[in-house]
């Protein structure tokens, strides 16, 4: 890990910034709402389960669970709860958004040599998270909110890494293509 000349002047810190303020609104979201107001959100992922509920909140935390609506499950038993709220997204998947923006936060700062050590990084960071939902989808275990966020939190922050490795190996073509000119 190198510590990075001009953090704040990249894309990485951009994304950084949004991911940031979307896990805050994920977990402001149910403190704002009326207390008790959303209590059990339980669907399927890509379908538009809760519009009942959705529809009588205010921009932008009708923004927030109708994303949530669409990209999980939202299982209550397998979600938090806030200010007696159900969060708009299961512990899992607020892990992985919270990871996420953690992972970009560590690339704002640092670089990281895409090697061996990271390789097993990334194994260690996506194999549980996989061992888990594939064993509780198999019935084999019920997972309980703890391990669902660690695990959720490990991908989330490997994948945030990756993603800034992305953009660096992105620049670095882009910085050789045009030094070769």
């Amino acid at each position: 890990m190198v510590k990075r000349e001009k953090p704040f002047k990249s894309l990485i810190f951009v994304l950084f910034i949004i991911f940031s303020l979307w896990i805050i609104l994920q977990f402001l979201a149910p403190l704002i709402l009326p207390e008790g107001s959303v209590s059990d959100l339980s669907g399927s992922v890509a379908v538009s389960d809760n519009d009942n509920v959705i529809q009588n909140m205010s921009l932008p935390w009708n923004f927030v669970y109708t994303s949530g609506d669409r990209l999980c499950h939202q299982i209550a038993e397998r979600s938090f709860f806030i200010n007696g709220n159900q969060m708009s997204f299961c512990a899992r998947c607020t892990a992985i958004w919270l990871g996420l923006a953690i992972g970009l936060g560590l690339m704002v700062f640092y670089k990281i040599q895409l090697d061996e050590k990271f390789l097993f990084a990334i194994i260690i960071g996506i194999v549980p998270i996989g061992i888990d939902g594939v064993g509780q989808l198999l019935g084999f275990w019920e997972s309980t909110n703890i391990i669902r966020l660690i695990t959720g939190l490990l991908a989330g922050v490997v994948c945030g890494i990756a993603i800034g490795l992305i953009i660096d190996e992105i620049k670095t073509i882009h910085i050789f293509k045009n030094s070769k000119k």
